[in-house]
């Protein structure tokens, strides 16, 4: 499990799929799948952002993206930070060593609160070289529209399955789950300093607990590539938010104690 290094992130499912298409190499289909997805997890970034008030609302305008209404920081150090990692996840998904990409919203003391995990399979495997060959069951690009537009908006409306974000002060982060016995690889084969750091356990999958709710989001299935989303809730956000609405509950009990004495 690696960290992005000085990141702050978010989670949601989706599948895909794609209908017979002649390209020149799996290669070259399987990159632009990649490239694809890849835009799609930005725009997903920036809409959980601002959906968990992650940031201010007035930090975000309204913009279209596969013909839905979508939401896009403004501030440019922050959508530099979010491309650049999109990026480096991007590089990591085209080697095919990547299993999940996590964002997490956690809080000033870095406690874990909703994990959004992408979790993408790829079902077609890369030869040491490039074949000219026809892969069936894929899905034309006006239906891959069509997938893309309802995961955007089934993510819209995530925060009706989840409780409300309590902290004053919430942060995210950038996390990608290996395959098995698997590095990134991509810094090494260019060259440069590695942007990963390894994440600490308890932002991982592996560190949920127990008592941690997962609810689904959306899939795609392309037969391809497949990717899904789901967004998880700590057990540390569900009790607080639980200890929040028992103190309220309690609090407007004894005012009601009061009026009627009076």
């Amino acid at each position: 499990m690696f960290d992005i290094i000085n990141a702050f992130y978010h989670q949601t499912l989706l599948e895909l799929s794609l209908n017979s298409v002649r390209v020149s190499s799996k290669r070259q289909l399987l990159f632009r799948l990649l490239t694809l997805r890849r835009h799609l997890v930005e725009v997903a970034i920036h809409n959980i952002l601002y959906v968990r008030q992650v940031y201010p609302a007035d930090l975000f305008h309204r913009r279209r993206k596969y013909d839905v209404a979508v939401w896009r920081s403004r501030h440019p150090e922050l959508n530099e930070y979010i491309s650049g990692a999109v990026k480096a996840v991007g590089e990591e998904l085209i080697l095919g060593t990547i299993e999940r990409v996590i964002i997490v919203i956690k809080d000033p003391k870095d406690v874990p609160l909703e994990r959004f995990i992408f979790s993408i399979k790829q079902m077609v495997q890369l030869e040491s070289y490039d074949r000219d060959e026809r892969i069936t069951g894929a899905m034309p690009a006006n239906t891959l529209s069509q997938y893309f537009r309802a995961f955007l908006v089934k993510l819209s409306m995530v925060e009706s399955q989840l409780g409300p974000l309590l902290e004053d002060d919430p942060s995210f982060t950038i996390i990608i789950e290996l395959e098995d016995d698997k590095i990134p690889l991509a810094s090494q084969q260019k060259g440069d300093p590695p942007p990963w750091m390894p994440a600490s356990k308890e932002h991982t999958t592996e560190g949920a607990t127990e008592n941690a709710e997962l609810h689904f989001v959306r899939a795609v299935d392309t037969g391809v590539i497949n990717l899904s989303l789901a967004v998880q809730e700590s057990e540390a956000k569900l009790t607080r938010t639980n200890d929040w609405f028992g103190a309220n509950v309690k609090g407007k009990e004894k005012g009601k104690g009061k009026e009627r004495a009076v």
